[in-house]
Formats: C-alpha cells, structure tokens, sequence
C-alpha cells in the first residue's frame, strides 16, 4: 500500500479523497491554486504545494506543476478526482514517465474509450447495444445520409467531447447544416478536435448508468445502476439507486453487457457505463466514463462499499474482496447544489457564503468543502455541496431528502436548493416516470424556475 499520494483536484472532491487516504492509514499531499490558498482541502493534508495562479489552466491542468508537487513531497502515486486531468492519457503517462503510479485506468484504455468512434466499435464486438446512427465520424454529407436513415430527430455529437459540448439536437433535414457547423466549431474549441458522429435522438430515454470496479487480475464488480435523468444541458443535477425504470431482468442484462464490456477492453479501476433507457426497456450504450463521477455516493450508499478506497487498494495492486455484482440495500438520493441562479437560465453565482448551515441526522451525508465566509470564484465548477440521503425504500428516500434540503441554509449567493425541492416534490420524480426530458417540460411550472 502507498505511504503518501497527491490529490490533484480541488473542492469537495479533493476533501473526499483525502479523507478516504487518511481512513487508509496513507499521508495526503494538496495542490492548490492562489485561489484555494485557504481551501478545506489544504487544511486536511499533511503537506501542501501552490502550483499556479487561479486560473485552471495555470494551475490545476499544468501536467508539468502536478507531477512536480508529487516528486518534491515524496509521493508514490497521484489520485486525479474528477475533471481537470482525470481523463488526460498524457498526465497518465506523465505520471508513469516521472515513476508515480496514476489512481485510474490506463492510458491506452483511457485513450481508446476517449475516442466516441472508437468506444462505439469496441462496444459493438462485445455485444453491448448502441444507438442507431452514423458509422463511425462523417463530413455533412454523411451525417446527412445517416440521419434520414435512422430518422430524425438526431443528436450530433463530438468524436472527442463530452459534458454537453459539441452537441446539437437536430430536429429536422433544414437544421442540420447550421447545427453541423456550430456543434463542429465548439468541438474544436473546447477539444481541439471537430469531427463529429451522430445518433438517432432516443424520444423519453431514461439516463442511466452501471458503475463498476475492476481489479489489476481481471475481476469485475459492477455496483448496479444510478438514474441520472433530472438534468439541464446534459448536466446531471439529481441521481438516484436503483432506478424506478429497471425491473431485475434489465439490471442484470445492462451489468452482464457491462462486464463483457470490461474484461473485451482490458479496463482497470474504477469506472461508469453510461446508456439511453428507451421507453420500451431496451438500452444503448452512450459512453465510459474512465474516472470517478461526481455522483459515486449514491453507488456506495446503496453497496456499503468505498469507491474511492477500493481504487487506492486497486492502483496498489490489490485485488477485488467481491466479484460479480455487488449486494445493495435501500435506495438512495443525490441532490448537486450549485452556485447558480436557476432563474436565469442556470446563470453561475459566484461570490461570498455568508451563512452555510448543512443539513444533519440519520441518512444524511454532504460532501462539500465549503464554509460560512468561502468566496465561490468563477474560474471553477459552480458545484459547493452534494446532499446524499439513503433510506429503505424509495418514498422513504424521497421524503428524507426534502427534509435535509429544508434544513440545508446557503446565503449570500444563488442555489439549486429550491430547484431541488420543487423536483422532488412534482408528480413525475415522485411516480418514478420521469425522462431526461422532463425538467424542460417542468419548466413552467416550477417556482424555482420562474423569473423574480
């Protein structure tokens, strides 16, 4: 087992990795920004390093900085969270390069599953459904062809993107030029790469995912599934486990495909699966994400199991205790409160928490590394909490987050609370029949969402 890792994110996920280190008996080196000079996360570690001023790209993605910071404290390996480098094979290598070993998947796999196309084909030979659409990456012409075939509407999407960008919904053969060129222009900005595929847009799909661990000896455990539909711009705003839309058949058939898919691409670590649900039970495959999600709590609320720990003892050679699937119990809820104005147009929030009072009692967990006098920037992720509850059954589940939410107090900038608590009380999250559709269909009739 390792003896000190660097934790090379920020916020609420680098406090959520240093205290899994900590429990594992291992010493927690911090990078920070000038920014998060005074961060949580800089307090709970034994050793600290500033490696650049506020801005992201000076700092927290400057690969050179991050492996320098784990060599001048003496690290044996580097945990990257979520975001900034979690999904970079050149910081993998970086970091085998320099003799640290990266707590993830490895860079040929990362690569591979990074590529849409790619991950697409890889998926098929493994027997795991997809969304009808194009073969592979096509020039307008192309998409054109394959968009009648597979019938409108479509989705365009990047060969390398991910998080919403590059992304058009394309209603009909008149919009698809115009939306080529502007989805093609945000790849390239946001990916330096294009080139775009396109899948028939699945009318009231479900998003749901597997999240699995795989050990360096080829055992699979797959934790079951998160519903992650309540979301705005692709942005995933509320999950759930298990999902009111599987029955025990379609779970175990999704986990089977999962763990073919694992073994067929050699992945390592921890991981999530993502699908399309279509309203008749079968499900495409969307993505892998090669990385910890942000929504992992509700997986190990539901599992007893510590995805975070099990990654260290992964990266440091140790095998699996379980294999196959994962026992659950109860279900569990994930509310993501952001620094944003759900009024307008999600718009971020940035300024200072005057009063931050997390909610307590049984059930309840926060993740969050925010406190009354914090200064939320706009140079990171508007997330400042994460509010998990876990109770026996769904209703139960339901109820327990309204209350922690009504306890939850954050002055001093706009939230998603209210947002939350109007989700939670509508007709559709309450019957479980809910689509990725559903918040904009909600949209006039939720408080939270109406001009002030």
């Amino acid at each position: 087992m390792f003896s000190r890792v660097l934790v090379a994110n920020r916020g609420e996920i680098a406090v959520r990795i240093v205290r899994a280190l900590h429990e594992l008996g291992i010493e927690a080196v911090a990078v920070y920004s000038t920014a998060d000079a005074d961060a949580l996360h800089v307090h709970l570690a034994e050793r600290s390093v500033c490696v650049g001023p506020p801005a992201a790209a000076e700092s927290y993605l400057r690969i050179p900085n991050i492996v320098a910071a784990a060599q001048t404290t003496g690290c044996e390996a580097i945990h990257p969270g979520y975001g900034f480098l979690a999904e970079n094979p050149a910081f993998v290598h970086a970091c085998e390069e320099n003799g640290l070993v990266f707590i993830g998947p490895p860079a040929e796999v990362m690569e591979r599953m990074g590529d849409k196309v790619r991950a697409k084909e890889e998926m098929r030979a493994a027997g795991v459904p997809l969304v009808p659409g194009s073969d592979g990456t096509a020039d307008l012409e192309g998409l054109r062809r394959a968009a009648i075939e597979a019938g409108f509407p479509v989705l365009l999407k990047a060969a390398s993107g991910g998080g919403g960008k590059g992304m058009r919904r394309v209603s009909t053969d008149e919009e698809l030029e115009d939306a080529f060129v502007a989805a093609a222009a945000e790849a390239e900005a946001a990916f330096g790469d294009g080139s775009l595929y396109l899948e028939k847009a699945v009318a009231l799909a479900r998003h749901v995912e597997i999240q699995v661990l795989c050990d360096t000896h080829g055992a699979v455990l797959t934790l079951g599934e998160r519903e992650c539909s309540i979301q705005r711009r692709h942005q995933k705003l509320i999950e759930e486990s298990p999902s009111a839309a599987l029955d025990p058949a379609t779970r175990e058939e999704m986990e089977a495909a999962v763990e073919r898919a694992c073994t067929t691409i050699g992945y390592r670590n921890a991981g999530t699966f993502e699908f399309l649900l279509g309203p008749g039970g079968g499900f495409h495959f969307i993505e892998v994400n090669c990385r910890l999600q942000v929504e992992h709590p509700v997986s190990e609320l539901v599992t007893g199991l510590d995805i975070v720990r099990e990654q260290v003892r992964i990266a440091a050679g140790e095998g699996l205790e379980l294999v196959g699937r994962a026992p659950r119990r109860g279900h569990a809820i994930e509310i993501r409160i952001n620094a944003e104005d759900p009024a307008r147009a999600f718009a971020p929030a940035p300024g200072t928490v005057t009063r931050f009072r997390p909610p307590l009692g049984a059930g309840v967990r926060v993740d969050t590394a925010t406190s009354e006098g914090n200064e939320v920037t706009p140079y990171y992720d508007s997330l400042i909490a994460k509010i998990i509850v876990w109770d026996e059954t769904r209703p139960a589940a339901i109820s327990r987050a309204l209350r922690a939410l009504s306890e939850l107090e954050v002055e001093g900038i706009p939230t998603t609370r209210e947002l939350a608590i109007d989700v939670l009380e509508s007709a559709p999250f309450r019957g479980g029949d809910y689509s990725t559709s559903t918040l904009a269909e909600l949209q006039d009739r939720l408080p939270s969402l109406s001009p002030s």
